[in-house]
Parts: structure tokens; C-alpha cells; sequence
């Protein structure tokens, strides 16, 4: 399926019974960025980074995850269904050697897919991504409440989601993980991890664990709350656009 709005194609591919549709964007010779979205969002909410992109010469694509936008419902939504779609878009379209941007939900796939599959990704923004706590006494794992309320606030103004998709990430997100911890240093691609600040609900100190933990991190902060990309979008064009074209 393809379809053309102003410039930007949408268009499906069909992994394992589950219909991805995504936003393509810029010159197919240019360098291939990915940009995923977080819980209760959608490819949509990238139309201003994916403009800028396109405007230094990078070819953009950018996904529904199941569960959101134009992608499909699903009757569960393990994580692992999250990266398996994601993986099967890029080996759909034979993307390689790929910037790589996550915020939130679409934060912890893309650093899952740089951990997993370090070859394919050449530079990683993960902007706010939910930390998973390392221990069940941890005391900076993900609040239940807090975490689901900017979601909820977007589900009163529409209804472009499974609300479902996002309850059960949460869930799962706040499952102690040392795995996820053990991984990050594989991450080989410089990666700059971009943090909310002290308006956020994720832990700032985390994030910057993160940056240092992954050996060619850096951290950015900008303090502007969960949504950053959104709330402060020159901003973040500014820090993310520069490291994704060096």
C-alpha cells in the first residue's frame, strides 16, 4: 500500500500476521533514519525532526507500533512483539547501517535493536526511554501511575490507540530486567541519550547511568518534561539533528 501526503509516503509491510504501516520520507540514496514513537503517540508526532532530516539529506522512516496509528491491534503486546515488527520492517526494506531514534516506548525497542543488532545501527537518540529497574527492590523502577498519565491525557483527546498497547508496556517495563542492563554495553554506535529533566517521570540520575554505561554515550538535557521532541521541539531539533548528520 502507498499513498502520498505532501511529500511523505505511507505505506504497509505485513510482518508475521501483523500489518506495520509507516511514513517514508527524503531521498531513498540518503542516510536511512529510523525514528520510533512512544505509547499513546504515532509516526505523526516525528513531522517536524523527519522534515529537518529530510532537509539534510537523510531518507526517513517512520512506524506505527502495533497497537498504534495505522498499525495493527493485536490481541497481546509483548515487547518482544514490538522489536520482532520493528526488525521485520527493516529487513522488509533491506535497511542497514541505520540512524536510529526512540522516545519513551519507541526508545526502549531502538536501544533493544542497537543491543541485539549493534552491526545495523550507526548512531542512536533515545530520547526519554523508560529504565528497567535491574532488582525488584530497585527504587527508581517505573511508577505506575505517572508513567500512564501523559498517555491517558493523549487517550481523552483521541482514540488512535490500543490503550491496552500501553497499560501492558508498562507492566512489563516495570519487571526488573538485568539483562537489558548487561546488554548496553554492546551498544557500538555513538548514542546520545536525551533526558527531560526534573519535570520528567523518568529518573534523570538513570539516564545519565545510561549514557555512561553505554561506551560511546552522552547525555543531553533538556528541561522540558516526558515529551521533548514535542514540548521543546527547536531544542531538541538542535541537539538531534547535528549528531545524527555527523
Amino acid at each position: 500500500m502507498t499513498v502520498t501526503r505532501h511529500g511523505v509516503g505511507i505505506r504497509g509491510v505485513e510482518v508475521a500476521g501483523v500489518t506495520i504501516r509507516y511514513r517514508e520520507a527524503g531521498d531513498p540514496d540518503g542516510r536511512p533514519t529510523v525514528l520510533l514513537h512512544g505509547g499513546g503517540s504515532s509516526a505523526a508526532t516525528w513531522d517536524g525532526l523527519a522534515a529537518a532530516l529530510v532537509a539534510a539529506g537523510h531518507h526517513v522512516i517512520a512506524p506505527d507500533l502495533r497497537g498504534h496509528g495505522g498499525s495493527s491491534r493485536t490481541a497481546i503486546y509483548p515487547l518482544a512483539g514490538f522489536l520482532d515488527d520493528i526488525l521485520g520492517l527493516l529487513d522488509a526494506r533491506a535497511l542497514d547501517n541505520i540512524a536510529l531514534v526512540g522516545h519513551s516506548l519507541g526508545g526502549h525497542v531502538a536501544s533493544l535493536i542497537a543491543q541485539r543488532q549493534p552491526e545495523r545501527v550507526t548512531r542512536l537518540v533515545l530520547e526519554e526511554p523508560p529504565v528497567p529497574p535491574r532488582a525488584p527492590a530497585d527504587p527508581h523502577g517505573l511508577s505506575r501511575a505517572r508513567f500512564l498519565l501523559p498517555a491517558l491525557g493523549i487517550l481523552a483527546v483521541r482514540r488512535g490507540f490500543d490503550p491496552r498497547a500501553v497499560v501492558s508496556a508498562v507492566r512489563q517495563l516495570r519487571v526488573p530486567d538485568p539483562a537489558w542492563w548487561d546488554r548496553l554495553p554492546a551498544v557500538s554506535a555513538p548514542a546520545l541519550v536525551v533526558s527531560g529533566g526534573p519535570a520528567s517521570h523518568v529518573p534523570s540520575d538513570r539516564l545519565a547511568e545510561v549514557s555512561r554505561t553505554i561506551p560511546r554515550g552522552e547525555l543531553a538535557t533538556i528541561p522540558a518534561g516526558h515529551r521533548v521532541h514535542s514540548r521543546s521541539p527547536e531544542q531538541f531539533r538542535a541537539v538531534a539533528v547535528p549528531f545524527l548528520t555527523a
